[in-house]
């Protein structure tokens, strides 16, 4: 199937993409599981589509590009078809890592360590800044192409930095992670080490852009590295 270039605008192509991914992927998860506090809350109902993030910088305490993207899929940089690969660390365990060139992760300037107790702490914030599958719906199936590899219900969008730890929507922070040999669903490793590092964060054990940069440059051993 031919490609076309991510763009910011919608074309009738990418409504048709929405339309089969919807209804073809529907168990493809998205982005980070939500918290423990989270649990309860249903994800957001925003209707925008993915485009040119909101702002952009590129220095922060985690030396991590930054990204305001609330609620939608910047596309912040251009990937090509096939050139992206995933790291296998253990691929039985679901220990896999996006390829760095690629996915180098990208974090939100609006949660900072003097506003972690208003955002990423708070009860019910990622639900407040994930995008609605009508907007992630291209970009999982434009991120499989990127990463030359096949739909499986398994495989989850996955945020790199997770949203529970500032992360952003940006295509610079979000992979097809493949999951454990044997998974039933997206629910992976991963995820039990993003809610130890946030639950650090928010007990003052570890900051935010420490737990930020660990996570980034390798999830498998960001708590080994963090002490935690």
């Amino acid at each position: 199937m031919s490609r076309r270039r991510r763009r910011s605008g919608w074309s009738l192509g990418v409504v048709v993409a929405v339309v089969a991914v919807v209804a073809g992927m529907a168990a493809f998860g998205f982005g980070d599981r939500p918290t423990p506090g989270d649990a309860d809350v249903s994800t957001s109902t925003s209707t925008s589509s993915a485009s040119a993030p909101t702002s952009t910088r590129t220095a922060s305490a985690s030396g991590l590009r930054q990204v305001h993207s609330p609620g939608r899929v910047a596309i912040d940089e251009q990937l090509v078809p096939g050139r992206c690969h995933v790291r296998t660390v253990d691929g039985k365990a679901g220990r896999v890592l996006p390829d760095a060139a690629c996915t180098p992760g990208a974090i939100d300037p609006a949660v900072t360590q003097s506003s972690i107790h208003r955002t990423i702490c708070v009860r019910g914030y990622t639900a407040t800044v994930r995008p609605p599958e009508s907007d992630t719906g291209p970009a999982k199936h434009e991120s499989l192409a990127d990463y030359g590899l096949a739909y499986t219900r398994t495989i989850e969008y996955d945020h790199l930095v997770p949203l529970e730890l500032g992360g952003t929507n940006a295509v610079s922070n979000l992979w097809p992670e493949p999951n454990a040999a044997g998974a039933r669903g997206v629910n992976n490793p991963k995820d039990r080490v993003e809610n130890t590092l946030r639950a650090a964060v928010c007990g003052g054990r570890v900051s935010l852009a420490a737990a930020q940069r660990a996570i980034a440059h390798d999830w498998t051993t960001a708590t080994a590295t963090l002490g935690l």
